[in-house]
């Protein structure tokens, strides 16, 4: 059978393949510390569950409207205007599949052959992905660890051009755990604003800041950078409910009526008595963050300081998202080399940079807990050791 060129220019998840390597290892007794995926190993909160219980029992179980629950799109709404002062309404809002099918339905939407995206490096390995799949270019734009590896706005610049249909945005990111200053994102908004650009903003790991850093969005920044910005958001990250699926985007409402189409014609509805469970967890307490976050900033701590005591490592302190991306550059390595033999002789599971546009990194997760942490340090100090 003849397979689609678009498929064939795009490779598989590498997260994804090592972190299914990793759990094959655990399934056959090996004691494998697992920092590949990016998965809070906390259970959804209770209120959450029971939410969902509840929607079943009250026969929640048939389709529902494409775009999401009405519920649930007007507690969206409530959700981006108090927390994030962005004014949507719920028919500015689409909820899907997870945060990942929000930019894939995105870019289906949007791009087309000869259109664009500029993408800062590293990257969440999905962005370029996508926007092949949909049929346009990625433009990859380095950044540095000396520069927190952020975008500038004079890297921004120089990267627009006519053929430009939008540049992705992600703070805190991932892989890096980079967070955009205010001011940082008020200078990228100038930008958008001057070159008429679209703006697409990953925000799922916005709950997750350290140090007193701030988060704000770009389209609240002015009315002009409100007009050209796209919000992607998701549950999976700050409430632990990875397998949920359940993510969402707030545009203007043309581009929310034709993902709403894109989704008609592939998925249909989200996952009906689910979406309640998402109502509970934006209206409830916010309780089980904040303990989740406690455990994430002690996490972040111990990995940090020991990664930067192994001689040979370094990494710059991540703002927010439960990652480090450590630079491995001064072993001679590829960084696919680097994390196949450390999960083989240590089995220590990390993520080649690769994968996110940078082979002189690796990324580690400490979304695990302090004694997988605590041995897999060792087991990385004993790896980095023989070389």
């Amino acid at each position: 059978m003849r397979l689609a060129a678009r498929v064939k220019q795009v490779p598989a998840s590498v997260t994804l393949a090592i972190a299914a390597k990793a759990k094959a290892m655990k399934a056959d007794g090996i004691a494998v510390c697992n920092f590949s995926a990016g998965e809070p190993d906390f259970d959804t909160p209770d209120s959450i569950k029971e939410a969902a219980k509840l929607a079943l029992d009250r026969g929640k179980t048939r389709y529902g409207p494409a775009a999401g629950e009405p519920e649930l799109r007007k507690a969206l709404a409530n959700k981006l205007q108090r927390d994030n002062n962005l004014n949507y309404q719920a028919e500015n809002i689409i909820v899907t599949n997870g945060g990942k099918h929000s930019l894939f339905n995105l870019m289906m939407a949007t791009i087309e052959a000869g259109d664009e995206v500029i993408i800062p490096a590293p990257y969440w390995l999905s962005y370029p992905e996508m926007v092949k799949l949909a049929g346009g270019t990625p433009i990859i734009v380095p950044t540095e660890a000396s520069n927190g590896y952020k975008i500038t706005p004079d890297q921004l610049r120089q990267a627009i051009n006519p053929k430009t249909q939008l540049f992705i945005l992600n703070s805190p990111s991932n892989p890096t755990g980079a967070v955009y200053s205010p001011s940082e994102i008020r200078a990228l908004a100038k930008v958008v604003v001057e070159t008429n650009v679209t703006v697409v903003s990953d925000e799922i790991y916005e709950k997750i800041l350290y140090d007193g850093a701030e988060h704000l969005s770009i389209g609240a920044v002015s009315p002009e950078a409100f007009d050209r910005a796209i919000i992607s958001n998701g549950f999976a990250k700050s409430y632990s409910m990875t397998g949920w699926r359940l993510g969402y985007i707030a545009a203007p409402v043309e581009l929310i009526q034709a993902m709403s189409k894109v989704q008609g014609h592939s998925t249909s509805n989200v996952c009906t008595f689910a979406q309640f469970g998402a109502i509970a967890a934006l209206e409830g307490s916010q309780d089980p963050v904040q303990k989740m976050l406690d455990a994430f900033t002690q996490r972040r701590t111990v990995m940090f300081e020991g990664v930067n005591a192994i001689e040979g490592l370094s990494c710059p302190k991540p703002g927010g998202a439960f990652y480090l991306f450590i630079d491995i550059s001064k072993f001679g390595l590829t960084s696919i080399e680097f994390c196949s033999r450390l999960l083989d002789s240590q089995q220590v599971a990390a993520i080649p940079g690769i994968a996110f546009g940078d082979d002189r990194c690796i990324r580690l997760s400490y979304a695990t807990d302090m004694d997988s942490i605590q041995r897999g340090l060792e087991r990385l100090r004993t790896f980095v050791a023989s070389y």
